[in-house]
């Protein structure tokens, strides 16, 4: 039952998209994107789905919902930081790699986490082992693991603990 729930959420998620980002529901569109999002769905219906380890409660979706909010504000942030140093005459940079750990046990949840950390500007997650996250930081604020990892993870750790687990 579960896998047939997460093919059809992943089929639906991908037609979603392709529509969306095709911008036009014409007969043909539509038949190339249930083909595509069908093949696709297939593919990865063993459990390689973003659904695979989400908890579908009512708190969860509320959850889903506030850490796009959270990874936009981050987004921006980060953004504006890291165009502050670059703009800044003095260049104020100490790069450097923080060790942080993770609290999330599902594979999706961490995986999800590292993506959101590399997607922010002036952070990538270079490696991942375990509980382990290895994080290339443009500016360095501290390399205390438990500093680090307030700053770098907690904030997107409240909301995929809820989702993820």
């Amino acid at each position: 039952m579960q896998r047939t729930l997460n093919f059809i959420l992943l089929f639906a998620t991908l037609l979603f998209f392709w529509v969306w980002m095709n911008g036009s529901v014409a007969g043909d569109v539509i038949i190339v994107g249930v083909l595509a999002s069908f093949i696709i769905a297939l593919i990865f219906r063993n459990g390689s789905s973003i659904f695979s380890d989400f908890k579908p409660t009512p708190r969860a979706l509320v959850y889903s919902l506030l850490y796009i909010l959270f990874f936009l504000k981050e987004l921006v942030k980060s953004n504006l930081s890291l165009a502050a140093i670059v703009l800044s005459p003095a260049l104020p940079l100490n790069p450097g790699i923080v060790k942080v750990r993770t609290r999330l046990k599902s594979r999706m949840g961490r995986l999800l986490l590292a993506n959101s950390i590399s997607l922010t500007p002036g952070t990538l997650t270079v490696e991942m082992k375990g509980e382990w996250f290895y994080i290339h930081c443009v500016t360095v604020k501290s390399a205390d693991t438990d500093a680090a990892t307030a700053a770098i993870v907690a904030g997107f750790e409240r909301y995929l603990e809820v989702m993820y687990g």
